[in-house]
């Protein structure tokens, strides 16, 4: 590491770079490692000091961070609980020793020559998702990571070794999930929302007891069950799993999988005698996904798309019937186009609608069935946009007689929509 000024620094690519190219993934952010050398050559370097735990640094021309090799030792609860000491004399192997997965404990010299003395790569083949060292248990939030690693390494076909899975469920039941902060929980979950299949970062997490812990709303999913006519693949939560995964072949919108996630929380505290029916479930959900997102400081907008779409999914299921055709009154079409300000942001809208044809495919055996409520839907909402609200201000009409006039006026495009809208089915 020659521009460091001293042979006996060497910079090593270390983690996930190393992992995604073993695995023949696109890289776009790389991380170094600095053994032998100290803060204040780094800043000689003239490298920019970012880290406050542990000495980390950004790069004077490329921005990517170097961090000093370290160790840490666990000195109180949570993932900031640690004693960090970054020293020239910390090896490498020191280092790599305190990460999370064997397959992120590898590293890279600037020959290209791989080091990986905790079998990475023979975890690679084996598509094990396998901790370095009993120190994975100091760290609360490695049990997030490593479900996110399951559902981003999922097309690999990754599974979790049976061990790592008993660490964690031993985590769980020590409470140690309790010291993780609310934007920490947030943050990998917008991570694992932007993943192929996210669905398996939660069923990890259920199958080691953090589901239960960290999103009891979730957990109370498991065994409530449906008709079995409109869910022939089972229970809430498998359903809820499936909608989860159907929004991801649909958009990459976080807000739209988030929403898919949730929306049905209010089936969770349907009386048991009344199963499987569930009426009601969407207005019951609502103080639910209240709940959750206060929880996790989840921000507004997110929040208030998700609520949308939990209260009004149902009613825009019931957009059109079995074959196809208008199902409901003018005024209710409109009255929930207005309740999702689809007026104002048919864009919006368009969005809830593609969190109600989540929930639609997300049914064993109606995965590629068309969702036919949203043509319906986006065409009332273009004739409701018909009315010309300057006409009808040229009237003279004054307060509330302008509203009403305007509103009688959607009305009435809606039903002349409705009354040509042809069977589709």
């Amino acid at each position: 590491m020659a521009f460091l000024g001293k042979d006996s620094a060497n910079v090593y690519l270390v983690g996930g770079v190393v992992r995604d190219r073993l695995l023949g993934i696109e890289v776009y952010d790389r991380d170094w490692v600095v053994v032998g050398a100290t803060p204040q050559m780094m800043l000689d370097a003239g490298f920019e000091q970012v880290g406050k735990d542990f000495p980390v640094f950004l790069h004077p021309q490329t921005k990517e961070e170097y961090a000093l090799a370290r160790t840490e030792r666990k000195a109180g609860k949570g993932y900031h609980g640690f004693t960090v000491f970054a020293e020239p004399s910390v090896t490498l192997q020191e280092d790599l020793i305190r990460r999370d997965l064997t397959i992120n404990a590898m590293a890279q010299d600037e020959d290209g020559q791989i080091i990986d003395p905790y079998n990475g790569q023979a975890d690679l083949e084996k598509r094990l998702l396998r901790h370095v060292s009993a120190a994975f248990s100091e760290d609360p939030l490695r049990v997030l990571r490593v479900a996110r690693f399951a559902a981003k390494l999922s097309p690999f076909g990754f599974q979790l070794a049976d061990e790592t899975r008993q660490l964690m469920s031993e985590m769980t039941s020590a409470g140690e999930l309790e010291a993780l902060t609310p934007e920490r929980v947030w943050q990998e979950v917008v991570k694992v929302l932007n993943s192929a299949e996210p669905s398996l970062f939660f069923k990890v997490l259920d199958e080691v007891g953090a589901l239960q812990v960290l999103f009891p709303e979730l957990d109370a999913l498991h065994g409530v069950t449906q008709p079995e006519k409109h869910h022939p693949e089972g229970d809430v939560w498998i359903h809820t799993m499936m909608v989860l995964d159907a929004a991801c072949k649909l958009t990459s919108d976080v807000s739209v999988r988030f929403a898919a996630l949730v929306h049905d929380l209010g089936k969770g505290i349907t009386p048991q005698e009344l199963w499987p029916k569930h009426h009601g479930h969407e207005a019951a959900g609502v103080p639910l996904v209240k709940v959750l997102c206060k929880r996790y400081k989840i921000p507004k907008k997110v929040e208030q798309f998700a609520l949308k779409v939990t209260e009004y999914h149902g009613v825009i299921h019931k957009g059109v019937d079995s074959q196809g055709l208008p199902y409901l009154k003018p005024k209710t079409y409109l009255k929930v186009l207005k309740a999702c300000s689809a007026l104002k942001d048919p864009q919006g809208f368009d969005k809830i609608l593609l969190a109600c044809e989540a929930d639609a495919k997300g049914r064993l055996g109606f995965e590629e069935t068309p969702y036919l409520p949203a043509l319906l839907w986006r065409a009332v909402l273009h004739a409701a946009n018909q009315v010309d609200n300057r006409e009808i201000l040229s009237r003279g009409l004054q307060g509330a007689a302008v509203g009403a006039a305007i509103e009688a006026a959607q009305k009435e495009k809606i039903a002349e929509c409705l009354a040509n809208f042809k069977v589709i089915a």
